[in-house]
C-alpha cells in the first residue's frame, strides 16, 4: 500500500481523541439511540406493558443525563484535537455549531424528561431502589414539559443522524481521517 493512501486512511495518533472522550462519545451515542428508539416505540407497545417500558426509558434516561453532565465536565478540562488541516472554514464552523447544539439538546431534552417525570408525581424505579422526589402531579408543569421533551427529542435524533452522516461522509468520501479520530481501539 502506498504512503499517500495510508495517510488518507489513518488519523495520526496526535489528532485522535483520548480514551475518555471516546468512551463518553460512544456510550452517550448508544444511549441516545436506545432512548430514542424506545421513546418512538411507546405507541406500539401494548397498554398493559407500557409502564415497564416507560420506567425503563426514564430510569435509563436519568443515567444518560448523569453521563451527559459528566461528559460536559470532562470536555471542559480536555480540549478536543484540532481538525485536520484540509478541513475548510465552513465545515469547521458547521462542526462547532453542530456539536454545541448537540450538547445543548442532550441537556435540555434530559432536563425536560426529568421535569415531566417528577411533576407527573412518579418515581424512578431501579428495582433495587427507587428515587422519589415526593412531588404531587401537576399537569400544568408535566404536560408542557413532556410535549417539549418529545419535540426536542426529534430534533436531537435528527441532529445526531446529521452528525453521523457527516462522519461517514468524511470517512468514505473525503477519506480525511476525521471519523478515525473517534473510533475506539487504535492509535491511528
Amino acid at each position: 500500500m502506498n504512503e499517500t493512501l495510508t495517510r488518507q486512511r489513518l488519523a495520526p495518533a496526535a489528532v485522535r481523541y483520548g480514551a475518555g472522550a471516546i468512551a463518553f462519545h460512544w456510550l452517550v451515542a448508544a444511549l441516545v439511540v436506545f432512548l430514542g428508539v424506545l421513546g418512538l416505540s411507546f405507541g406500539y407497545i401494548p397498554r398493559e406493558a407500557r409502564p415497564f417500558w416507560i420506567n425503563l426509558h426514564v430510569s435509563v434516561g436519568l443515567v444518560y443525563f448523569a453521563l451527559v453532565l459528566a461528559r460536559l465536565a470532562w470536555r471542559a478540562g480536555h480540549r478536543p484535537p484540532d481538525l485536520p488541516p484540509g478541513i475548510g472554514e465552513f465545515t469547521r464552523r458547521t462542526s462547532v455549531a453542530t456539536h454545541h447544539l448537540l450538547y445543548l439538546l442532550m441537556v435540555v431534552v434530559a432536563t425536560l424528561g426529568v421535569v415531566a417525570r417528577v411533576w407527573h408525581g412518579r418515581s424512578f424505579d431501579y428495582g433495587l431502589f427507587t428515587l422519589d422526589f415526593g412531588l404531587a402531579s401537576d399537569r400544568a408543569v408535566f404536560g408542557p414539559a413532556e410535549r417539549i421533551h418529545q419535540f426536542l427529542a426529534y430534533g436531537l435524533l435528527a441532529l445526531a443522524a446529521f452528525h453521523a452522516a457527516a462522519a461517514l461522509w468524511h470517512h468514505y468520501v473525503r477519506r480525511d481521517g476525521v471519523l478515525l479520530r473517534m473510533l475506539p481501539g487504535g492509535t491511528g
